[in-house]
């Protein structure tokens, strides 16, 4: 009896996967920032899923933190907190943030991340090596 409760348990266990965007990209993935709306993204910009139901990067000036749970393929950069460093490329990283917020869609193919929403926006990243 307690070896069929076990094995029921463990096969329960197994089905609970990370159904979001870290479950699928990988968790030691870096993605680096190429593009924004189709024009190209002259600063540093990186977003990682470090954990199931988190995201963490670095924007041009701060490093950032937040919460992304839904499942794949939807995007929710929610709560996102950051650091308070001030430095040339501060617009840059207010556009960056606040693209990064309006995005609701993940796509990953290969070395490339999609974000997109319904209002046609992009952000397109691509894996660090």
């Amino acid at each position: 009896m307690r070896i069929a409760l076990l094995i029921v348990a463990m096969s329960l266990l197994g089905y609970c996967q990370d159904e979001t965007v870290s479950g699928y990209d990988g968790q030691d993935t870096t993605w680096a920032l190429r593009s924004i709306d189709g024009t190209p993204f002259a600063a540093r910009a990186t977003l990682t899923f470090p954990e199931e139901g988190t995201l963490a990067g670095e924007a041009p000036c701060n490093h950032y933190s937040g919460q992304q749970a839904v499942p794949y393929p939807w995007f929710s950069a929610e709560r996102i907190i950051s650091t308070k460093r001030a430095c040339p490329d501060i617009e840059a990283e207010t556009r960056y943030l606040r693209a990064l917020a309006d995005m609701t869609l993940a796509e990953i193919a290969g070395d490339t991340l999609i974000l997109s929403n319904d209002a046609g926006r992009e952000m397109m990243f691509r894996a660090q090596e």
